[in-house]
């Protein structure tokens, strides 16, 4: 998939690259790893110091993708990967 800034919440992140850019739990700012799973609610990045979960609704991402990268708020992809594509579309819409 070709990555921009709009459908960056409508495709896989599954094996992107990830950085937690902001979020509530101060601790996990600046955490940087792939993403290897994702559920609901969580992200599951591989780091050099192992597998850390991030609580999606909490933080804000910047994702690197096709050498760019995009910031993208965890409410936004704060979803079921199967049920993304129809529930983010709202956030789709108001993306630049």
């Amino acid at each position: 998939m070709r990555y921009n800034n709009r459908n960056i919440v409508l495709g896989e992140l599954i094996g992107l690259k990830a950085r937690v850019v902001k979020c509530l739990d101060r601790k996990q700012v600046g955490l940087q790893g792939t993403i290897i799973d994702e559920t609901k609610n969580m992200f599951f990045l591989e780091t050099k110091h192992g597998t850390k979960k991030v609580v999606k609704a909490t933080a804000t991402f910047r994702f690197y993708a096709g050498g760019k990268s995009y910031v993208v708020k965890g409410e936004e992809v704060n979803f079921r990967p199967e049920e993304r594509l129809e529930k983010s579309m709202k956030y789709y819409r108001l993306r630049d």
